[in-house]
């Protein structure tokens, strides 16, 4: 079973119908799925978030956040990849917290799966390959 590194642009879509939902839904099949812990609270923020614009309510988004809490990814301490995703932060010029992500699929030699374009257009851009190689947009796990 190959390991991959998602993030919670990824995980939203598992709770909240947006574009990538399928293809988010379709990497969950036949994966182990990990994350640094930093992953539960950027999803309660991304809810609270939705909650403060008007497109959830309170109600909804207890919701999401209870079956994101039920989702079969395992997350990892994030302290001892501070320094990894500093590092990768600088060499980016992207914010270091994104980068925790990228720094444990480096660590643990598995793919990062984001949604987030900006940072995927940082990582094309890097000269370093072992970046480049690591990062698999949405779009890479499209359903049939």
């Amino acid at each position: 079973m190959k390991t991959l590194v998602i993030d919670a642009s990824v995980a939203i879509k598992w709770v909240i119908e947006e574009g990538g939902t399928r293809e988010a839904l379709a990497l969950r099949k036949g994966h182990r799925l990990i994350a640094p812990d930093l992953l539960a609270a950027e999803c309660a923020n991304i809810l609270w978030k939705k909650v403060q614009r008007g497109e959830l309510t309170a109600q909804e988004a207890e919701l999401a956040a209870k079956l994101l809490q039920r989702a079969d990814v395992e997350l990892m301490p994030m302290r001892a990849m501070l320094p990894a995703a500093l590092r990768l932060a600088i060499a980016l010029e992207h914010p270091a917290y994104d980068c925790l992500y990228l720094a444990l699929a480096l660590e643990r030699a598995a793919q990062f799966v984001t949604a987030d374009e900006r940072l995927l257009r940082r990582i094309a851009l890097s000269p370093e390959p072992s970046f480049r190689d690591a990062a698999l947009g949405l779009d890479a796990f499209s359903p049939p």
